[in-house]
């Protein structure tokens, strides 16, 4: 595969697509309910544009979430504290009882975080697409890669 119009920055050509996880705090199912599940869908949106974080597929289970993402330029600690911070910021404003219920007052995510290599992207696809929850709508691989 070989890709039609790569990203360009100041002094890169390319991009970076890996898989990421992140983890509820404490393991809770807070995605069992779905205003917080949908609501976290779209900050994770919103982070990506503000950014700059494409994000191309995810898929929430009961207390992780996920990704595929291109950190392009990014360090991989970076970008976690990007999308992390602005999603458990954004959703605990707007759901401050399960912050008082499950977090205590702390945060909504476990600090460690999977950033990774798929050793083979097409099985990541099919492995998202197993999610508890996900939406086929957000899997848009073939706008970014074409076959020779």
């Amino acid at each position: 595969m070989r890709k039609e119009n790569p990203t360009r920055y100041s002094s890169a050509v390319g991009d970076v697509w890996l898989q990421a996880m992140f983890k509820v705090k404490y393991c809770h199912n807070i995605f069992d309910i779905k205003e917080v599940r949908e609501e976290c869908n779209q900050l994770f949106d919103e982070a990506s544009n503000k950014y700059g974080i494409p994000i191309n597929g995810k898929g929430f289970d009961s207390n992780h979430v996920h990704m595929k993402i291109d950190i392009g330029n990014y360090p991989r600690p970076q970008v976690a504290k990007k999308l992390k911070g602005y999603v458990a910021r954004k959703l605990l404003m707007k759901f401050p009882s399960i912050k008082r219920k499950y977090f205590w007052k702390s945060g909504l995510w476990n600090p460690s975080y999977f950033i990774g290599s798929a050793q083979n992207m097409e099985a990541f696809d099919r492995y998202l697409r197993k999610q508890r929850w996900f939406d086929p709508t957000q899997t848009r691989l073939a706008e970014f890669v074409s076959e020779d």
